[in-house]
């Protein structure tokens, strides 16, 4: 008589079933991790690593902020699944719907959860130029998201906005008006940054790095006049898009400040000497390197970055 009893082959495939619909479930309801930095103004504080394969892109400081009506997610996570987990955090802490998604600049660790957020009532806000960098960077973000990050994307996670931010643009929440701003090229060509009055909070995004190393991908005589501008005031909270949360201001600011204008002195003086980029990389700056994280990650793209801004100024 055949024996009614499970094989060993087929037990363990049962198991390896029951596994999955419970780990399934719970992958789904994963809950972001955010801090309450500023009443109703919540972070999730990224790692400073290189984006890879490992942390699938999920490096930068994202959150959100609630008002009497409703949400604004600032910045959407480097890959849909830590949208997921930001978005199942929103639902944690308000019941209240999301009305904005407002990316900070073009960088995918910081837009790469924007589909998980797309239904309808909710718009998508950026600086003017965002659409432009989204469209042109797009192919090779996408080409390159399984073989950098490991996951798969399509020309659907890529979403531009709806709301383009010329110079400035107030957003309201109910009780609660956020107040936008499009900054020149610094960082990025894209930057924005948002500011709370209610609680004199200033979400600054990549304009501001703290620990982690600085990156150029937009201007750096740019990028110092911006800074130049930010300092002249106090705020009680600052967000950067990389490192802790700033009750500081404006000291925070100086250690990028120096390096930046560090930088811009030494190449000046460079390219008047006739000196080269291919060695400039491995000359100029090197005296900031023990105080910030992945500086030999950075360090020598931002050299090439700015050199070939200034090597042509008046």
């Amino acid at each position: 008589m055949r024996s009614c009893g499970l094989t060993p082959l087929r037990a363990l495939l049962l198991s390896a079933l029951f596994l999955l619909a419970v780990i399934r479930p719970a992958a789904a309801a994963a809950v972001l991790s955010v801090t309450q930095v500023a009443p109703g103004i919540y972070v999730h504080l990224g790692p400073h690593e290189i984006p890879d394969t490992r942390n699938h892109g999920a490096i930068a400081n994202i959150g959100f902020i609630v008002g009497e009506r409703c949400v604004a997610v600032i910045d959407t996570g480097g890959n849909p699944d830590q949208g997921r987990a930001l978005l199942n955090a929103v639902r944690h802490h308000t019941d209240k719907p999301i009305c904005y998604v407002i990316n900070t600049h073009v960088h995918p660790d910081h837009i790469y959860g924007n589909s998980v957020f797309k239904a309808n009532g909710v718009k998508f806000v950026g600086h003017s130029l965002l659409g432009r960098a989204m469209a042109a960077r797009g192919p090779f973000y996408l080409a390159k998201a399984k073989e950098l990050l490991g996951i798969d994307l399509t020309s659907g996670n890529l979403i531009p906005p709806d709301i383009a931010v010329e110079k400035e643009l107030d957003v309201d929440l109910g009780g609660r008006i956020l107040k936008l701003t499009a900054h020149q090229p610094a960082h990025t060509d894209s930057d924005l940054s948002i500011y709370d009055p209610l609680t004199d909070t200033l979400w600054l995004a990549d304009l501001l790095f703290l620990e982690h190393l600085p990156v150029i991908d937009g201007s750096l005589k740019g990028w110092l006049a911006e800074i130049d501008r930010l300092e002249r005031r106090n705020y009680k909270v600052v967000i950067p898009g990389h490192g802790s949360i700033v009750t500081d201001w404006p000291q925070s600011l100086q250690p990028e400040k120096r390096y930046l204008q560090t930088l811009l002195t030494d190449l000046r003086a460079w390219i008047k000497n006739g000196g080269f980029l291919e060695q400039a990389v491995e000359a100029v700056g090197y005296e900031a390197k023990a105080e910030w994280k992945l500086f030999e990650d950075f360090h020598r793209k931002n050299v090439s970055t700015a050199f070939a801004e200034l090597e042509w100024e008046d």
